[in-house]
């Protein structure tokens, strides 16, 4: 069997690259990305390398940044327009293989196996990838080298920005392994703190470390760990072409939230983008909703209800939050909100609709939907709106994170 080859992309300061490129006035100055740059309390979503280098950093208020570097440009962010240069990017990876997997708006994994005959080896490929990107949109790249995702990830997280760093079979266990525990995807900060009690202070030891400790310490994922920690994690890329099983979205808060009533406005937005891929996929309807919640120490739970089968935004949203209010306490702060649909049917009849009037409305509003969705995809997502998110701006500035299953 051939050793794979994984290369994982991750877009240096991307909505503050994309800003430089569109702007060539803004090179070399300190810039910051913002809600609502006009706001002191707003929060920096994104900086370039000049401002990381006065100390700011992702999600401080703009308050605080000020205070670091008050010459610092503030710009607000153009969602339309970094959705554009994601595609771009994308269209480069696919001149080298088409199996692709969107992890976020900055971030992909790419399965080079069957490509490196044609283009060479895998770092090879990467440096290509990485010049072009460079050469032909103006933003930097940085992308890791390996033979599996996991790996991948952590190598791209090595050597920034505008760098390839390659984890091998020969080179992993000096390379990885004395890295703090910390550096591997999903180890969170109470997962490191449990770790740090126990000894466990680098990948290394996490990989040597006694499953049954492992497992009294963190359940199934504590044996998970060890093999993704020793370079056995096999899962594979998931290409957009694969079968779908469902639709969902994802979003990291830049500050953790409690409010109910932003919940329900951050459901709205995750519902609008997952129904407006779910029409786009063809799929028809979906007649489950299931949610996923991580808390300020990252802690995630997951939970789903069946509803009639819909492909209506207000629908999804409204199954959402009512899983939400039911499973979840109003004191828990939400770091991370995840939505998605499946159980689609191309052919089923709305099973609420009892009368033909609940027929024809449900059409009509099927109908604004899409036309709103025509609007945005012709002229950007900013060009409409809904009244509930517009209640409170920050939230029109959170990055919604794609995934399809």
């Amino acid at each position: 069997m051939r050793e794979r080859v994984i290369l994982y992309s991750d877009l240096n300061n991307f909505f503050a690259s994309v800003e430089t490129a569109l702007h060539p006035e803004y090179k070399g100055k300190p810039l910051i990305v913002c809600g609502d740059p006009e706001k002191r309390l707003g929060v920096v979503f994104a900086k370039n390398e000049e401002a990381k280098s006065y100390g700011i950093r992702t999600a401080e208020t703009v308050y605080s940044a000020l205070k670091k570097c008050p010459q610092v440009l503030r710009v607000p962010t153009h969602f339309s327009d970094y959705n554009r240069y994601s595609k771009a990017v994308r269209e480069i990876y696919a001149r080298y293989t088409d199996v692709i997997e969107p992890l976020s708006i900055d971030e992909c994994a790419m399965d080079v196996t069957d490509s490196v005959r044609l283009f060479g080896g895998g770092e090879k490929i990467a440096e290509e990838i990485r010049a072009a990107v460079k050469n032909e949109l103006g933003v930097t790249v940085s992308i890791g080298v390996s033979f599996n995702k996991i790996y991948a990830k952590l190598a791209s997280e090595l050597k920034k920005p505008d760098a390839v760093t390659v984890v091998s079979r020969e080179n992993y266990k000096a390379k990885v392994f004395p890295l703090p525990v910390s550096y591997l995807l999903y180890v969170g900060k109470s997962t490191e703190e449990a770790l740090l009690k126990h000894g466990i202070h680098t990948i290394g030891e996490l990989a040597r470390a006694d499953s049954a400790l492992l497992v009294g310490l963190l359940g199934k994922r504590g044996e998970i760990l060890k093999i993704n920690a020793g370079g056995r994690n096999d899962e594979p890329v998931k290409s957009e072409s694969d079968e779908i099983k469902s639709i969902g979205n994802s979003m990291t808060l830049p500050y953790d939230v409690s409010d109910a009533e932003q919940i329900r406005r951050l459901f709205y937005m995750l519902a609008e983008s997952v129904v407006s891929r779910l029409r786009e996929s063809g799929e028809g309807k979906c007649d489950t909703v299931h949610i996923t919640v991580k808390d300020e120490f990252l802690r995630e739970s997951s939970r789903q209800k069946k509803i009639p089968p819909t492909a209506l935004c207000d629908d999804v949203a409204r199954a959402a939050y009512e899983i939400y209010t039911e499973n979840f306490t109003g004191a828990l702060k939400v770091h991370m909100l995840g939505l998605s649909v499946s159980g689609f049917d191309r052919n089923v009849e709305q099973l609420s609709l009892d009368t033909s009037g609940e027929k024809e409305k449900y059409e009509k509003n099927l109908r604004a939907q899409d036309a709103v969705a025509a609007i945005r995809k012709k002229y950007g997502y900013d060009k409409v709106q809904r009244g509930i998110l517009l209640e409170d701006s920050s939230l029109l500035n959170v990055d919604i994170k794609h995934r399809k299953n």
